[in-house]
């Protein structure tokens, strides 16, 4: 949402939207196809998701210090990308959001060209990698070419446009849903990018405030093109998204009692209640997308903070990965940003750090990729107060996972139905066989598999 901040620099002053390499939408006709539909759209329970903040991502801070990085975020495990705003950002009333959007149809030239992103995309199918955007839908910047239509735009009782109530969002202008010209302009910019850039899907932004007719009108029209198949993911969670067409929404809830579990001291099996509770509303092949972290969250602490260290970061990951859910990772947690400031004022992140926790993590999303158990299994709850266990089963497959919640050692009851059971340790691909009780170090973490 918009939390997030940036330095808006200079050069927009000077963005032209008639740029010859960012292709105007025109009202009445859509843009040519671009390329050839990405065919390896991963399945909703297959996606590893990681976002991409495009200013941090690099030195050169744009579209092509991503391309130039694919191979590592292969590398991590990933096969889906998620873009926060690529589009030139408003100047009017903005403090430099990329959320505060100047034109849906064109490529912010702090970032590149049109030409740049879809060479992004291309490289990225090339490595069998998803490319989503982050679409912005609720609002539009004060000097958005939209604004020049009132009545696309909420107002007050004297006429006035107004930021969207009850916010404190005042870098933008809320868009008004009752009209049709407005939803089908909408519409159709997001048509331009899957055409026009061969883009696979959308992350919505503030979904809960848009009406459910606009979604299910947007995505079904989205979903009907021809030879796609759509990554669809709501940022929020009213429990209508899924009727929608959304695929995926927003886990805040688990994060919430993740924070209590590893902060608060509060009993590690309330992730539990809390995880079913999440999914009373879920279709089968829906899912919830899990995470410790992502741009709202990292602007203010990142998971080294907030989880007292690497040590908790991982630990309190390896829960959000493995448990039930889509996961998503946030650029340079793998690497362990310890800095907000990184995000916020687009300090390029150090990859070169903590090469020990971006092996971890490789090692931890190997896993997840391998095992039909984790991505698809049914979850079997171990209730402890300290230590986060749960085993999942697909067909003949069977996955345990042991997490110590708290920074001291732990003695671990092992439940009756384990004891004596033999697993392969994944960290070190040894044999283990659970005895009645296991001790646990701060933080520490088994993941097992038979």
């Amino acid at each position: 949402m918009k939390k997030y901040l940036l330095i808006v620099s200079l050069a927009l002053f000077s963005y032209s939207c008639k740029n010859a390499t960012n292709p105007v939408l025109t009202v009445n006709q859509d843009p040519a196809q671009y390329g050839t539909p990405f065919q390896a759209v991963p399945n909703t329970a297959d996606i590893v998701m990681y976002e991409v903040n495009i200013g941090a991502f690099s030195a050169a801070g744009n579209l092509n210090g991503i391309t130039a990085r694919l191979d590592s975020i292969k590398a991590l495990g990933i096969n889906t990308i998620w873009l926060m705003p690529i589009y030139p950002i408003g100047i009017l009333k903005s403090f430099g959001s990329p959320y505060c959007v100047m034109n849906y149809t064109a490529v912010n030239p702090n970032y590149g060209t049109l030409q740049d992103l879809r060479n992004l995309v291309t490289q990225a199918h090339n490595r069998n990698i998803a490319v989503i955007l982050d679409w912005v839908g609720n609002d539009t910047s004060w000097d958005n070419p939209w604004i020049s239509n009132k009545s696309w735009y909420t107002q007050d009782a004297n006429g006035n446009i107004i930021s969207p109530a009850g916010t404190n969002w005042t870098d933008v202008a809320d868009l008004n849903y009752n009209n049709m010209d407005m939803r089908t302009a909408m519409i159709k910019a997001m048509k331009f990018w899957v055409l026009t850039a061969n883009i696979d899907g959308f992350r919505c932004d503030a979904a809960d405030y848009i009406p459910f007719d606009f979604w299910q009108q947007a995505i079904d029209t989205l979903q009907n093109m021809q030879g796609r198949n759509l990554i669809l993911l709501a940022e929020g969670d009213r429990s209508d998204h899924f009727a929608e067409g959304f695929q995926m929404d927003y886990s805040w809830a688990f994060l919430t009692t993740l924070k209590n579990v590893f902060i608060n001291n509060e009993a590690a099996d309330s992730l539990f209640a809390t995880n079913t509770a999440e999914y009373v509303n879920v279709p089968v092949n829906k899912r919830k997308l899990r995470f410790t972290t992502n741009h709202d969250e990292s602007n203010v602490a990142t998971p080294i903070q907030l989880f007292n260290g690497k040590q908790g970061a991982i630990a309190a990951s390896v829960i959000t990965i493995c448990m039930q859910g889509v996961p998503l990772l946030y650029c340079g947690q793998e690497v362990g940003v310890s800095n907000p400031l990184t995000y916020s004022t687009q300090r390029p992140i150090n990859w070169t750090q903590n090469p020990d926790m971006s092996a971890t993590y490789k090692q931890l999303l190997a896993f997840y990729n391998s095992s039909d158990a984790l991505r698809k299994g049914g979850l079997i709850p171990y209730a402890n107060a300290d230590v986060v266990a749960f085993a999942k089963q697909y067909q003949n497959e069977h996955a345990l996972i042991l997490v110590n919640t708290r920074n001291r050692t732990v003695t671990y009851n092992v439940p009756s139905a384990l004891i004596s059971s033999a697993w392969t340790n994944i960290s070190n691909n040894t044999t283990m066989t659970l005895g009645n009780t296991l001790t646990l170090s701060p933080y520490q973490y088994y993941l097992l598999k038979q």
